[in-house]
């Protein structure tokens, strides 16, 4: 195996981490991983969890991800997801019903090849739990919109609508430099096989 990086447009330094096994040739990137992560895990990192799996499923690519969510606190662990987030995703058609929350931990970073916080209080403590980020997987959610900075925490202000704007923008800005990463890697495997 070798690695293939590829830069994202939105924000340097900042790299997709994809493991490309070949035999004789470049394969396809195998299933994208991602790990949303926020405080507690009962608001934003689950509202971006199934919004992204949403946005995936209606792009025909649920089979090329896993996706998840996770706190950095203890706080909540093993409870459901907020009422007003739960309400807020059924407004649009998405379910969570399973989800309850759990921590990070340091064997996630092995596990997952993107690991995205919703603030940058989250990304601080990403980095103690993950003793850093040598790979460059721990991103904020914003950083994939054209106007990066927290996802809004309703956790204090109770103003879900303007969460969910936020998590729905970052989601589709994520999967658009996903997808056009891995076109990124299908052009590399088309000329590696044209000079062979």
């Amino acid at each position: 195996c070798f690695l293939y990086f590829c830069t994202f447009p939105h924000f340097p330094p900042a790299f997709l981490y994809f493991p490309v096994c070949h035999m004789g040739s470049i394969s396809v990137p195998p299933m994208t991983k991602i790990l949303f992560i926020c405080h507690g895990n009962i608001c934003r990192s689950p509202m971006a969890e199934f919004v992204m799996k949403d946005l995936v499923e209606k792009a025909g690519l649920e089979t090329e991800f896993l996706i998840e969510s996770a706190a950095t606190s203890t706080e909540e662990i093993g409870n459901p997801v907020y009422p007003p987030a739960r309400r807020k995703l059924a407004e649009h058609g998405i379910r969570c019903a399973e989800k309850t929350s759990r921590q990070l931990i340091r064997a996630d970073y092995g596990q997952y090849d993107l690991l995205i916080g919703m603030d940058r209080a989250n990304i601080r403590n990403m980095n103690r739990i993950c003793s850093g980020d040598p790979e460059g997987k721990l991103h904020l959610l914003m950083e994939y919109t054209d106007h990066p900075g927290d996802v809004a925490d309703p956790w204090y202000t109770g103003d879900f609508e303007t969460t969910w704007r936020d998590v729905l923008a970052g989601c589709k800005g994520l999967l658009q430099a996903i997808k056009r990463s891995v076109f990124d890697v299908r052009q590399a495997k088309k000329a590696y096989d044209t000079a062979l």
